[in-house]
């Protein structure tokens, strides 16, 4: 069988066209040696503007020209799909790349007698870089594998965001689309405004995931083991290295690129949820927002920002199946669609009038012209729906059933991902000793592995269908 061909029993071979075209996701870390090697022949500063040129420029275009990829692997080839290490291969590449770059820029900075113009310049190309890494981050940090888990952690390293791998897992995937998530936008809120709630929002809602989860195990949170304190770690023994090396002179450029860094993302943030609303509905004797579908993500399927973001415009099947690696992302038809891909879409987040323009009517659409089902700004609520004319949804609750009735067992697995729960062993990581009843968790707990389904949607186990590691 040749490379990227799969086979299904009974079923054709399918060969996955883009197998090659992942590789290219590796030329965005390879752009700032470029950039020092077009500048030290040419001795022109636009080159070490490198980053947003390509980033907010070219990237935009290429995805207008290309077009869209609404091709799926079939259904019975994604375990083999996923199964197929050449693709996880090209995310642990990017790493090096992204460090040796960084470290190169910073030499560069530091030695070559750039003037500040200059200098501000490729610290912003290297954010981007970073920005970018982040997204790496969100891939590997998806996974089960623990050693996938900690390369997500050096990853962040470089932009000082490591927190983003607790609250990004346990937080935005529990939330989002709520008003409760600070990585969910609103109608009516504009990236400058959305950016402080993200970002002390996010750091504020970490904290609290990490200090809970130990204070189960009866422990003070200042430990090593929260894993924002050994991620943030890493950012201190990176950053104090570089500082050691090159000296203070390059702190302000180290904080440019942090801030570039995490400002990417959090553009890609505003745009991925940009007034989506899970409406609230009642399980039983309890109130909660109904679960996410593929109707609570902007998609995009535009195909050269997906290469180069590993798949991450395929927003709704990535929250449906968060474990589910980047190859193996489906497109969904039911999914709001953004009018390009996202590099188009940040650059218009910055121009809040025009991003208006252009978004508020396809909010107002999806929700069938009920702009009072949207996730809305509060203090703009009451101007929103009188601009759009709308009456406001009656707010009776549907009532469903609770999706798993928790019958005695000692096994409970995630219908989503296969996290599976042996009670006599526990889970001392998420700080239930022992013994520990799986129906005295409590309700509010998620899957540690996916962040995706509560307590109550585990499903018992038999025995014959227990792990067989456990």
């Amino acid at each position: 069988m040749s490379a990227g061909q799969f086979t299904a029993h009974n079923a054709r071979p399918w060969r996955d066209k883009k197998r090659f075209l992942w590789l290219v996701a590796l030329v965005m870390p390879s752009l700032l040696f470029f950039a020092i090697g077009m500048f030290s022949l040419t001795n022109w500063a636009i080159w070490l503007w490198i980053g947003p040129i390509v980033i907010l420029g070219i990237v935009p275009i290429i995805d207008l020209v290309t077009g869209r990829d609404l091709s799926n692997p079939p259904t019975e080839m994604i375990e083999q799909l996923e199964s197929d290490k050449y693709y996880r291969l090209i995310t642990y590449l990017f790493l090096p790349l992204q460090y040796a770059g960084f470290i190169a820029a910073f030499y560069v900075i530091a030695t070559w007698g750039l003037s500040t113009p200059e200098k501000i310049g490729f610290a912003i190309s290297v954010g981007m870089i970073g920005g970018i890494g982040i997204n790496t981050a969100h891939e590997l940090g998806h996974k089960k594998e623990s050693y996938e888990r900690w390369l997500s952690k050096i990853a962040l390293a470089q932009s000082f965001y490591g927190h983003f791998f607790i609250e990004h897992n346990r937080g935005h995937h529990v939330r989002v689309a709520t008003p409760e998530d600070p990585a969910s936008s609103r109608v009516g809120e504009s990236f400058y405004r959305f950016w402080p709630r993200t970002v002390f929002g996010s750091l504020k809602s970490s904290w609290r995931l990490e200090k809970n989860r130990i204070a189960r195990r009866k422990k003070h949170p200042y430990r090593l083991s929260n894993d924002n304190i050994n991620a943030w770690l890493m950012s201190v023994v990176l950053w104090i290295a570089m500082l050691a090396w090159l000296g203070m002179g390059i702190l302000p450029y180290l904080l440019i690129q942090m801030f570039i860094a995490i400002t990417l993302l959090e553009a890609v943030n505003y745009l991925e949820h940009y007034g989506m609303l899970r409406q609230k509905v009642k399980h039983g004797d309890r109130v909660r927002y109904e679960r996410v579908d593929p109707s609570h993500s902007w998609n995009s399927d535009n195909i050269a920002t997906n290469i180069l973001l590993y798949h991450l415009q395929r927003h709704s099947d990535h929250h449906a199946q968060p474990t589910r690696r980047y190859q193996a992302l489906l497109s969904y038809k039911e999914s709001p669609v953004l009018p390009t891909g996202y590099a188009g879409m940040i650059l218009l987040s910055l121009f809040p009038f025009a991003w208006r323009r252009v978004m508020d009517p396809k909010v107002l659409n999806h929700f069938d012209g009920e702009i009072s089902r949207a996730n809305i700004r509060p203090g703009k609520r009451a101007s929103i729906i009188a601009r759009y004319s709308s009456t406001p949804r009656n707010e009776n609750l549907e009532t469903v059933e609770t999706a798993v009735s928790l019958v005695e067992s000692t096994h409970y697995e995630c219908p989503g991902c296969g996290y599976s729960y042996d009670q006599s062993r526990g889970d001392v990581r998420e700080g239930f000793a022992p013994g520990t009843p799986f129906n005295s968790i409590p309700e509010s707990w998620v899957c540690p592995d996916c962040g995706v389904r509560e307590r109550n949607e585990f499903r018992p186990l038999e025995v014959s269908d227990r792990p067989t590691n456990i």
